[in-house]
């Protein structure tokens, strides 16, 4: 219950948000990906405002959570060495203490 309501509380207003930002933006927009000659047609895309803006978004998420990933991935590696160890000492420590 807890759970529906924050996500309630946080998708909501964020998806109004959304829509206010696609409504407000909707004007088409030149992206010019040749900076000696921004009049190319070829290397320049025009879309509607919003769109440029959502994929500035999405593209951010991804790298963010990519670099996440990887620096992680060597803390979990790390991790799981230590648990390695740990459980060897264990066994070895239980061995010692049987009798016979």
């Amino acid at each position: 219950m807890l759970k529906k309501l924050i996500n309630i509380v946080v998708f909501v207003p964020l998806g109004v948000l959304l829509i206010v930002l696609s409504v407000a933006n909707r004007q088409t927009a030149t992206l010019a990906l040749n900076p000696f000659n921004p009049a190319d047609s070829v290397l320049s895309i025009s879309a509607p405002f919003f769109v440029f803006l959502f994929l500035a978004v999405i593209i951010g998420l991804v790298l963010g959570a990519a670099v996440t990933w990887f620096t992680q991935g060597k803390i979990s590696a790390s991790g799981a060495q230590r648990g390695q160890r740990g459980a060897e000492m264990a066994s070895r420590g239980r061995k010692a203490t049987r009798p016979g």
